[in-house]
């Protein structure tokens, strides 16, 4: 198992992998950034102004004195189901499948666009050789 781990390990497409990771993670930031900052704060304001981060159900008792938003009630110790929350990071996951979806569909179709490279005349049989010396041997005398 150890031999196997390293052969794939040691192949390029680690490699790749992990850098292929790295974007995406970063890319993921610019996205939950466009999610946050740009789209759900137009469908608040759509919906009446209100900010989707702070919808959720106390799932315990708010001690009185508590702001009434997700981070406080939360920073009090009470349990929440945040579905605000969720509804921001479902939007993400959409927005961001779409993205890589046009991405691949993209470059499928760069693919498709490039004519292929000509193939290599197959080589002749040696039959066919041997028929041609004859041949010229032939016309020569």
């Amino acid at each position: 198992m150890l031999k196997e781990f390293k052969e794939f390990a040691l192949k390029g497409n680690v490699m790749d992998l992990a850098v292929g990771v790295i974007i995406g993670a970063a890319f993921g930031k610019i996205v939950d950034s466009v999610v946050n900052d740009l789209i759900m704060p137009v469908i608040g304001r759509i919906l009446g102004g209100l900010d989707f981060s702070n919808y959720f159900f106390a799932l315990k008792d708010i001690p009185p004195g508590t702001a009434m938003t997700l981070e406080a009630v939360k920073k009090a110790g009470v349990p929440v189901f945040a579905y605000g929350n969720f509804l921001t990071i479902a939007s993400n996951f959409v927005i961001l499948a779409f993205i890589i979806f046009m991405l691949v569909r993209w470059i499928n179709k760069l693919k498709r666009a490039q004519p292929p490279a000509p193939a290599p005349a197959p080589a002749e049989p040696e039959e066919v050789k041997l028929l041609r010396e004859i041949r010229d041997n032939l016309k020569a005398r």
